[in-house]
């Protein structure tokens, strides 16, 4: 069985959360977990709490066991985009794109 978490609008890029989620799909969930922690990115702290809640949901809602369960599939869509504007030289100004994504982590019991 399928079961899936998502977080929205987290404030980081998704090509960079992207970098960090393919180093865990396919992986069980308690070793993911050990690798998100020693990864040394800012997404790898939302990942890692988007994981935990995807094994929580899959525990509690439909009675699965957590030492059975891997990363089925994982990615990170793109989000709002946040626009800014930094003045520049001669009265211009130019635009600061500060992105965010939607992190989506589905784990299954079954191979």
């Amino acid at each position: 069985m399928d079961v899936k978490a998502t977080a929205k609008t987290v404030r980081v890029t998704p090509r960079k959360a992207r970098l960090v989620l393919d180093n865990i799909r396919g992986k069980n969930v308690d070793e993911a977990l050990a690798v998100l922690e020693f990864t040394p990115n800012k997404a790898a702290d939302a990942i890692a709490k988007v994981v935990k809640s995807a094994a929580a949901n899959a525990e509690h809602n439909y009675q699965l066991n957590r030492d059975e369960l891997y990363i089925k599939t994982c990615y990170a869509d793109e989000g709002l985009v946040m626009k800014r504007y930094m003045p520049r030289a001669k009265g211009s100004a130019s635009q600061i794109l500060k992105r965010t994504s939607h992190i989506t982590v589905v784990v299954s019991d079954e191979k």
